[in-house]
This record gives C-alpha cells, sequence and structure tokens, in this order.
C-alpha cells in the first residue's frame, strides 16, 4: 500500500504537537506555587510539591498501567479523547474546589496527571508507525509540544515578557488582569479539553503493511537494531538492555524534573547569596525557567532527536547523559550569577527535553515499532520514579540549605548511566515470556 492512497502523515504529526502542546501543562505547575502559598490558600511549599510529585507520579503509572494496552485494543484515537477529557475535567474540577488542598490535589494532581498519561503515549505510538524511516526526528516533534506547552501555559498566566524584550506591552497575562488561580484553572480545563479532542481526529494508525513510498526496511542485523524484532512487555524486561534504559532515563529525569521543581528556591538563594536584590533575583529565576529551561526543552527534544537519526540513539543517549552530569555538578557553582543561572538552565532543559525523544526511539529500535505503544510505557515509568525523588530530594536539601547535595550527586548518576549504557546498550535476543 503506497502512501499515496492514505492520508498525508505530517496530518498525523500536526495532531500529536497538538496533544502534546495541552499535555506539557504539568511544567507549567510553577506559575500557580507562589499563589497558592498566599491567601486564600495558604499552602506549604511542601503541599505544592505534592500536588506536582502526584501529577508526575499518576502520568507514569497510568500510561504503563492503562494506556498501553488500551489503545492497542480500541485504537490511540478513544484514548487521546479520554485522555484530554480527564485532564480537563480535573483542572475544572480544581478551579471548582476554592482553596480546599485535596480538591486542587484530586483535580490537577491525580486526575490531570491521569489524563496526560493516557493521552501521551499515542502520538508517540502512531508518529513511529508512519515514519519508521524517522524515528528520532519525529518521536523529537511529536513530544517538543510538551515541552513548548509549558512556555505557553506559564506565559499566559503573567505576559509574554522575556527580561527587556516585552512581546505583550501593557498586558501582564492572566493573573495580571485580576483572574484568579481557581478561574485560570477552569479556562485551562476547557481549553485542554477542546484542544486535545482536535488533535486525537489525526490520530489513525496506518494499515498493517503500509510503508512509506520510497523506504525499504532494513534486513539482517539491521534490522535487528531498529525495531526488526518484536519483544513483548515481559520479553523486554527481560533483558539487561531495559534496565540500562529505564536506570539511565531514570537518573535523567530526576536531574531534570528537580531543577524544574527548585529552580526558582535554588537560584534565589543564590543570586542573593551574591549580592543581587530579592526583586531581580525573581525576574532572573522566572526567565530561567519561563525562558530558557522551557523554550530549550522543547528544542532539545527535536535536535537531540534529529541528531540520533544520525550519531545512533545509542550514541545520543551516551553523549546527553555525560553533557547533563557536567552541567549539573557545575550549575551549583554557576547557578549564582545571573549568566551562569541562564546557562545552566539552557543546557539541563536541553538535555532533559532529549530524553523524551531518544528513549521512545530507542524503545523501538531494540525492543520494535509493533509494541511500542505497549513496551515504551514501561521504560516511562522510569521518569515516575524521577518524579518522586527528584522533586524531594530537591526539597529537602534546599530546606537544609544544602543544596551542593542535590545537584552534585544528581550529576555525578547521570555520568554514571553514561557508563552504563556504553557497556551495556547492544542489540537483544528475544527470549520466551
Amino acid at each position: 500500500m503506497t502512501e499515496g492512497k492514505l492520508m498525508n502523515r505530517w496530518i498525523v504529526v500536526i495532531g500529536a504537537i497538538l496533544i502534546q502542546l495541552c499535555l506539557g501543562a504539568i511544567y507549567a505547575w510553577s506559575a500557580f506555587t507562589k499563589k497558592l502559598t498566599e491567601s486564600p490558600f495558604d499552602f506549604t511549599k511542601t503541599q505544592t510539591q505534592i500536588i506536582f510529585s502526584v501529577g508526575l507520579a499518576a502520568f507514569a503509572v497510568v500510561m504503563a498501567l492503562i494506556a498501553g494496552n488500551w489503545q492497542k485494543k480500541v485504537g490511540p484515537r478513544i484514548v487521546a479523547l479520554t485522555g484530554g477529557i480527564v485532564l480537563g475535567l480535573g483542572y475544572v474540577i480544581a478551579g471548582l474546589s476554592g482553596a480546599s488542598f485535596a480538591g486542587i490535589l484530586i483535580g490537577v494532581g491525580l486526575l490531570g496527571g491521569a489524563g496526560i498519561g493516557l493521552g501521551y503515549v499515542c502520538p508517540i505510538a502512531v508518529c513511529v508507525k508512519w515514519f519508521p524511516d524517522k524515528k528520532g526526528l519525529i518521536t523529537g516533534l511529536a513530544v517538543a509540544g510538551f515541552g513548548f506547552g509549558a512556555l505557553i501555559w506559564i506565559k499566559l498566566t503573567s505576559g509574554f515578557e522575556f527580561g527587556p524584550v516585552n512581546l505583550t506591552p501593557g498586558w501582564k497575562g492572566l493573573f495580571g488582569m485580576g483572574w484568579g488561580v481557581n478561574q485560570v484553572f477552569i479556562l485551562y480545563g476547557i481549553l485542554f479539553a477542546v484542544l486535545v479532542a482536535l488533535g486525537s481526529l489525526a490520530m489513525v494508525n496506518p494499515p498493517a503493511a503500509w510503508l512509506p513510498q520510497g523506504w525499504t526496511p532494513p534486513s539482517g542485523a539491521a534490522a535487528r537494531s531498529t525495531g526488526g524484532q518484536d519483544f513483548t512487555v515481559l520479553q523486554m524486561v527481560k533483558t539487561p538492555q531495559y534496565w540500562a534504559l529505564f536506570i539511565t532515563f531514570m537518573v535523567g529525569a530526576t536531574a531534570g524534573l528537580m531543577v524544574i521543581g527548585v529552580i526558582k528556591l535554588f537560584g534565589i538563594d543564590a543570586l542573593t547569596g551574591n549580592g543581587i536584590t530579592t526583586d531581580r533575583a525573581n525576574i532572573i529565576t522566572g526567565t530561567a525557567m519561563g525562558l530558557f529551561y522551557a523554550l530549550f526543552n522543547g528544542f532539545g527534544r527535536i535536535i537531540w532527536g534529529s541528531l540520533s537519526d544520525v550519531i545512533g540513539r545509542k550514541n545520543s543517549i551516551i553523549l546527553m547523559s555525560a553533557v547533563q552530569g557536567v552541567m549539573m555538578i557545575a550549575f551549583f557553582y554557576i547557578g549564582g550569577t545571573e549568566i551562569g543561572l541562564y546557562l545552566g538552565a539552557t543546557i539541563i532543559g536541553f538535555n532533559f527535553g532529549g530524553n523524551f525523544a531518544l528513549f521512545p526511539a530507542a524503545t523501538a529500535d531494540f525492543f520494535g515499532n509493533k509494541n511500542v505503544g505497549t513496551n515504551y510505557p514501561w521504560v516511562f515509568m522510569a521518569y515516575g520514579v524521577g518524579g518522586v525523588v527528584g522533586p524531594i530530594l530537591g526539597g529537602a536539601m534546599g530546606d537544609a540549605k544544602a543544596w551542593m547535595w542535590a545537584f552534585v550527586p544528581a550529576g555525578i548518576a547521570c555520568l554514571v548511566a553514561a557508563v552504563l549504557i556504553a557497556f551495556i546498550m547492544k542489540t537483544p535476543r528475544v527470549k520466551s515470556a
């Protein structure tokens, strides 16, 4: 069957990006944390991080236990649509909960995370099947919206001001217009449900025998390293390659999510410790997170994915993990300057974004294209572990005024993971389940 007889496969990519723009709302949580520590909410900082961690954990668990198998049975469109509805409903419930911690925890954390978990795997699984010839690039594009979405949802609350550049002069965002947190939750919930529903219309798998026009699948040894073998979940988890991917993704997620959770707290401590005023430190840390981290998080998904198509997934993961390890260690020492904070946020965000292009593509490479929708969620469980360890480690070390013991161990773990991949990541062989 030729490509010309079907819909243009790039329409699938557009739908995938639209879905991911909404799912990236989880990384916009920092836009609400300060407001939630004030009246009428009066949440503690720990409570705001609990909501974030519950969302991350629900994201990973629902994706692994429900979304992967369900989309295989009923197709990706229904699962993506359901994810959008659950995500939107969660934010609306949070918006109607007033100052209730339990209501926002259930709405944004539990239901919001579950909706993201349902929707996230669908664009990846569909795009890999439509683009077996460009897996790195396409998985990067498919998940880039997740990173860029965080930037959009953050800046909608505060205005699109980036340091000296103000793209919306005179407009200070929804909060500046007098909108409350609950009102923004309701607006976002409605937008998420509608936009994900639109994107889900493009979530259709190609026919089983379909191949891109003019592309010939690799054969022999090349096929075995590019999705030629199809592992079941039970076969996959018995391989050392799976555990190497899991551990490497886990430490990469721990590092990246820790920085997302504490960059403002750490940045203010480090900058004010070097004589910068608190007001100025607030602006600098907001720019570091809202512009440099979120923006390059999105770029990292595209660029690392594209690069991996050229130098290979294994080499890309090794390089990304090694650079991340060095930068995490360096960040503790340079984060007390404006340029250092921007540089650290840029590189850490860029590498963190790369995880979401490289690991699904590597899962398809080593364990097959056919079952990537059910296999990748179990690799992605590593992200859920990192989502609990990273923010809690960062928060605990921040409370103890011992920031070094957050960043340096995370950096060392990334370097160890790079070595692990170098020695273990070889083509696996199928063993009976």
